[in-house]
Formats: structure tokens, C-alpha cells, sequence
């Protein structure tokens, strides 16, 4: 499988990881910034951006063992990182394996299943019901738009990331972690991070006010000035 990755500046490694559907480019304005410093390196997850299209349905471990395998073969050893939405349940699973990253900033993590409803069971209910009998209509007229126009492989993929819960995962995490999010972020909420923050006894939780799910292109400043301050933080 063929990875798109990008890598700038020298220094000790930074990585990141973007978001679901999202690619390497989402990162330039930190990539500017932190490659004076460090040597960055930003990968495509295989189905996304300019890599390879997958031919079986990943879920959160196999594209945290992809990823091992990335640095691995590139000889990066114990990076500090920055993920970003389902880019940080990557990072946790990463980090629950034990001291793989040095310092690791989690912005707009996903990796909480919320409490569903009885609405959202009915719609369940009623979508299994429907594909049962025409299944072609099923998939066209059932799930948010991006769901619709995604792959069957990357529906499958989906559906398997989407399910699990990394509180679990969080709780193993032994290595320096800062949640940072945006006060108004509506894709990953504060009260879903916070849910994360607490499962992982020993991470620190900071809130960049009026910035939403993308928060370091919201306030780049802010945002760069925080991940610096934890990446230099005693220990």
C-alpha cells in the first residue's frame, strides 16, 4: 500500500495525525510553524487524502498498527505528536500500547460512543428493516451525506470506528497527554473530551474559548503557544 506523507524541518520528531476523510494538508499553518523547530513528519491513513484506497475495512487498531509501522520503517522513535478528531483515537490506541510517543497533544479527539436515544434506535430499527428488502435504497436514503458517498469498504471501516469506546484504552496511558479543544466545537464536545481527560488519570485539559472542532485554525496562535508551553512543561 502506497502512503502520501509529508516531511519538513530537522530536529526531534514531531508527528501528526489528521482526522477522518481529512489529509496531511489540514496541518500546513502547524506544519509552518513547528518545522522551524522540529523535524515534522504528517501521513495520509491509507484510504484518505493522496494514499492508497483500502481493500478491507479498518478499524481504530489497524490503522494504530499501521501507523507503528510507518514510523517504524521511517526510523521515528518516540515523537511528540498532534492529532486531530479521529486522528487522536489513533493516538490513543497508539499510547495505551505502552512508551511509543514522548508528548502527545489530542485536539477535537474523538473516542467516546454516545448515549443513544430511543429515536436514534428507531431509526436503527427501521434502516435494517428497510436494507433487508432493498438495500439499494437503504444505503441512498439512510446516514449523513459523507456516510452516503463513502465506499462500501470505507462504510464497513466506518461503522467499526464509530462503535468503540477508548475510555478503556485512555485509562492504560502512561505518558505526558493535553486534551485541547475548542469551547465551541460541536463535532467532539467538551463533555465528550472530558470524558476522555478523566479516564486518562494523569492528562491535562485546556479550552481555547470561542474556537470550534478545527481549533488550530481557528486561533493558530493560541493553539501553537499551548502545545509549546506542554511540550516544554517539566514533567
Amino acid at each position: 500500500m502506497n502512503c502520501s506523507f509529508l516531511q519538513r524541518g530537522e530536529g526531534k520528531d514531531l508527528v501528526m495525525l489528521h482526522g477522518y476523510l481529512a489529509s496531511k494538508e489540514s496541518f500546513y499553518p502547524l506544519i509552518d510553524y513547528f518545522s522551524r523547530f522540529y523535524r515534522v513528519t504528517v501521513p495520509d491513513f491509507p484510504g484518505m487524502g493522496a494514499s492508497d484506497a483500502l481493500t478491507e475495512s479498518y478499524s481504530v487498531s489497524d490503522y494504530a498498527d499501521w501507523t507503528e509501522r510507518f514510523l517504524a520503517e521511517r526510523g521515528i522513535v518516540f515523537p511528540n505528536v498532534i492529532a486531530h478528531s479521529f486522528g487522536g483515537r489513533v493516538a490513543i490506541k497508539l499510547l495505551s500500547r505502552g512508551e511509543i510517543f514522548d508528548r502527545t497533544v489530542l485536539t477535537g479527539c474523538a473516542g467516546i460512543v454516545p448515549k443513544r436515544g430511543a429515536v436514534y434506535r428507531l431509526k436503527v430499527k427501521t434502516y435494517r428493516a428497510v436494507r433487508a428488502v432493498a438495500p439499494a435504497f437503504a444505503e441512498r436514503h439512510f446516514g449523513s451525506r459523507d456516510y452516503r458517498g463513502l465506499s462500501p469498504v470505507m462504510k464497513e471501516s466506518f461503522k467499526k470506528i464509530v462503535s468503540e469506546d477508548l475510555r478503556a484504552d485512555a485509562a492504560k496511558i502512561t505518558r505526558p497527554l493535553l486534551f485541547l479543544n475548542g469551547s465551541e466545537d460541536r463535532e467532539t464536545p467538551l463533555s465528550s473530551v472530558r470524558l476522555l481527560h478523566d479516564a486518562a488519570k494523569d492528562s491535562r485539559l485546556s479550552v481555547l474559548e470561542g474556537c470550534g472542532h478545527f481549533a488550530y485554525l481557528d486561533n493558530s496562535l493560541a493553539f501553537r503557544l499551548a502545545v509549546e508551553d506542554f511540550y516544554h512543561a517539566d514533567p
